[in-house]
């Protein structure tokens, strides 16, 4: 009877290995370790050049209300020389990729200049375009949190076949 749970035990981490299953999931996790943590440094750095256009900017920039943004707004950041190009490259980038930015773009509304005044309208094609770029968001986002719920399953699932099998050997060990 031992030997038979141990072989159960033995098939089961074999079939584990060999069906894309804890090594792989070991090798996933390592992977994700290390692009993780760059990623965290570009969006540490990503959401301080945000802060600094916020704050240099306050009539332009919000993140609880963003309007939307005059076209070559860039441009007159760049000659304003209160942020330097890069973080301005990049706070842009952040800031208008943001959902509730894109949510913003909608067709007639008023752009705003770094005064805060308005500076031309945002046009159909300007909310079709932030309209697939948000429906694009939504799908990432829907798909990575079903990826995550399945990992959670299968994770909860091998772990009570472990602790299933350890129970077993325990009992048979008493025997």
């Amino acid at each position: 009877m031992i030997s038979q749970a141990e072989d159960a035990l033995q098939r089961l981490e074999s079939n584990k290995r060999a069906s894309n299953g804890h090594a792989v999931k070991e090798n996933r996790a390592l992977t994700e370790q290390t692009q993780t943590a760059p990623r965290n440094k570009n969006r540490e750095a990503n959401q301080a050049a945000v802060e600094l256009l916020i704050e240099s900017y306050p009539n332009t920039f919000s993140l609880d209300e963003p309007k939307p943004l005059k076209i070559g707004i860039q441009d007159d950041l760049v000659s304003d020389e209160k942020v330097s190009r890069g973080k301005i490259k990049r706070a842009l980038a952040t800031y208008v990729r943001n959902p509730r930015y894109l949510s913003s773009m909608v067709a007639g509304v008023q752009r705003v200049d770094l005064t805060g005044a308005d500076a031309g309208e945002v046009t159909a094609d300007d909310e079709k375009h932030a309209k697939a770029k948000l429906d694009e968001y939504k799908a990432r986002r829907k798909e990575r949190i079903n990826q995550q719920r399945k990992e959670q399953r299968n994770n909860e699932r091998d772990e009570r076949i472990s602790n299933k099998l350890e129970a077993l050997v325990a009992k048979t060990n008493r025997r």
